[in-house]
């Protein structure tokens, strides 16, 4: 495997993305709400899969535990984010489900057996005492994790789709060795050069901006200073508010319900039973019998060469073959049916164990009736709100008028942009049909019903416009004026390193040069360039240094300004010590060329599905406030998903 795979599995970056629930159950063992109907909300959505807020703050919270595991503290939500940890999750986790779903998409699909074989590993599905796989020990494992076996299933397909198209993509990736055998000679050659230090002091600093000079420099960066356009609006909501009464439920309405549901409420009997296909009704007569006569029936697929499909608690729905389904369900008691013919050959099953279904009691079903009724009734009351407003409407009253008349709420909302967001930068995250309708509408437009989903609707008027606009000098002076006088102090000090650069090359002695800025010249000789000679050096001078030719001057910016400084003489590699380097550069350039290639497959196919991530609801499922600039996680913490 490549490197990009074998160091990711090991991270704890790996536990957020793709092993977190498998090495989860070897551990354990076992805004306001004022837009939340109208339609889904997603922290992560590419083509038809998504991640709601539950099962993003779910996944956060085994990222959360891994890293306070692994770190010996409790880390809490707000400094993972401080630290960029959640960008960079959500960042991972929008492009793995947008690969996995154009993967889906193109048919790279994992077979069920493999998927099965998979979670057949994870010690914690395992009893124990027995050694056996416990269907109720993976159950509770599964709950304890807040997991479903689909959302368990989906994580494993998608892991291995992950491993298997970067396996195929990098396999076999092997350079030119010239380029390594270049690489090597190049590593290994030492230079001897002169060489110093240019400060901003030498160069001299900016003198204080005039108001004609900042203005000019407000022009020149319009298109970053300036404004957008902001709107402010009333929005008509129809659904029931949080100070609405909730509808009242009768006994009748939730008996007529019961009956109506119980059946499909229920919990239907369940099979655990092994499916073995063969081409021939004879093969399938000698599997039968077998099976019946007490052998194993691995051993038996193992002797016609079949692959065994095992399913376990698997209601009769799940079968997609009507005759399969009859057989398997036809037996009385736990056995070996008939063989079964289907299209492609002869199907014996052999069933293990029987789950007798569960009828539901009429209280057990009353919680989930009552909030079925109870969605039901407000989507009522909510058209029957927007009736009467459009009643109030063609009478020729205003909208707050006919809200008030039908008894809908008004609520305003802060100026946004285009794009939906706020004043201070953050997004809002409001409905695509609000931001449409908003900025279709001159000011003090007013909007028909407009519907966001099934049973939700809204209606709007534009209350103010703020046109798009350069601020005025005095709002942005102290920003304007360090920005300014940054970009003066950085062009007067690439200024005297040109000129005496240009020194140099014109073939002035380097002492004399560095002399007349009061620069101490520091002479090396057989230079290499290695992390001591980094270290011992500055990586700035190195990089002059060996990006130069034999004679030549160069000069590079750095933390500290910028180094001029001339090359003197070049020594070759030796050519022994550069042949002993020449496989294992030749190794490491081909796993990173094969992981820019995986990752950039990976960026294009999520680009493709466009899958796109919501921070701001990612902060809003976490129950934090997003930081004003996240930081980068320190070098060690944790590595990038990407890397």
């Amino acid at each position: 495997m490549i490197t990009l795979f074998r160091n990711f599995s090991k991270s704890k970056w790996a536990v957020g993305l793709f092993a977190l629930i498998i090495l989860s159950f070897v551990v354990v063992g076992a805004q306001s709400d004022i837009f939340a109907n109208l339609g889904p909300r997603h922290v992560v959505s590419a083509g038809e899969r998504s991640v709601n807020a539950a099962r993003f703050r779910a996944d956060m919270e085994r990222v959360r535990a891994n890293i306070s595991e692994q770190s010996g503290k409790n880390a809490t939500f707000e400094e993972l984010a401080a630290q960029g940890y959640v960008n960079q999750f959500l960042e991972s986790q929008t492009m793995r489900m947008g690969f996995s779903a154009w993967a889906w998409n193109a048919g790279i699909r994992p077979g069920k057996d493999l998927i099965v074989a998979e979670i057949r590993k994870i010690p914690g599905f395992f009893n124990q005492i027995t050694g056996r796989f416990d269907e109720a020990q993976y159950q509770q494992a599964l709950s304890q994790q807040n997991m479903t076996p689909e959302m368990l299933e989906q994580e494993l397909r998608d892991q291995y789709t992950f491993q298997h198209f970067g396996s195929a993509l990098a396999a076999g990736v092997r350079l030119p060795k010239a380029y390594s055998a270049l690489m090597a000679a190049a590593s290994t050659e030492t230079r001897d050069g002169a060489w110093f230090n240019v400060t901003q002091a030498m160069a001299g600093t900016a003198k204080a901006p005039t108001d004609a000079q900042l203005t000019a420099f407000m022009k020149e960066n319009e298109a970053q200073l300036r404004m957008p356009e902001f709107r402010q609006v009333s929005l008509v909501l129809f659904t029931p508010g949080p100070n609405d009464a909730k509808p009242a439920i009768t006994e009748a309405q939730l008996r007529e319900r019961f009956e109506f549901r119980k059946d499909t409420m229920a919990q239907p009997e369940k099979r655990s039973f092994v499916l073995l296909t063969v081409p021939t009704l004879e093969a399938a007569r000698k599997v039968a019998g077998e099976l019946r006569a007490g052998k194993p029936a691995t051993e038996v697929a193992a002797g016609v060469r079949v692959q065994p499909a095992p399913y376990n608690n698997t209601p009769r729905t799940a079968l997609g073959d009507a005759k399969i389904a009859e057989a398997v369900f036809g037996l009385a008691a736990a056995g070996v049916t008939d063989p079964i013919q289907g299209t492609v050959g002869y199907t014996v099953a052999q069933v293990s164990a029987i789950q007798p279904g569960q009828a539901i009691t009429f209280e057990q079903a009353r919680p989930e009736l009552t909030r079925e009724l109870q969605v039901e009734a407000g989507k009522k009351i909510a058209y029957d709100r927007v009736k009467a407003f459009e009643d109030a409407r063609t009478q020729g009253k205003s909208i707050a008028d006919a809200a008030k008349a039908s008894g809908a709420r008004i609520a305003q909302l802060p100026p946004f942009t285009r794009q939906g967001q706020l004043p201070n930068g953050q997004p809002y995250n409001l409905p695509p049909a609000i931001l449409e309708t908003a900025y279709a509408l001159t000011k003090g437009g007013e909007s028909d019903v407009i519907t966001a989903s099934e049973g939700e609707y809204f209606a709007l008027r534009v209350d103010e416009v703020r046109e798009s606009k350069l601020p005025e000098l005095a709002e942005l002076r102290p920003m304007l004026a360090q920005a300014w006088t940054q970009r003066e102090n950085s062009r007067l000090l690439t200024q005297k390193a040109d000129e005496l650069s240009g020194r140099l090359r014109a073939g002035e002695d380097i002492t004399a040069v560095a002399a007349s800025v009061n620069a101490t010249v520091q002479v090396r000789t057989n230079v290499a360039s290695d992390r001591a000679s980094q270290e011992a050096n500055g990586v700035t001078a190195l990089r002059g240094l060996f990006s130069t030719a034999k004679g030549q001057p160069f000069s590079n910016a750095g933390d500290q300004g910028f180094v001029v400084g001339k090359v003197n003489a070049i020594h070759p590699a030796n050519a022994a010590n550069a042949a002993r380097l020449v496989a294992p550069i030749s190794q490491q350039m081909s796993e990173a060329w094969a992981n820019e290639a995986v990752e950039t497959a990976l960026r294009a196919a999520a680009a493709k599905i466009k899958a796109k991530s919501d921070l701001g609801e990612a902060y809003r499922a976490l129950g934090i406030d997003a930081p004003a600039t996240p930081a980068a996680p320190a070098a060690g913490a944790a590595p990038a998903p990407a890397q």
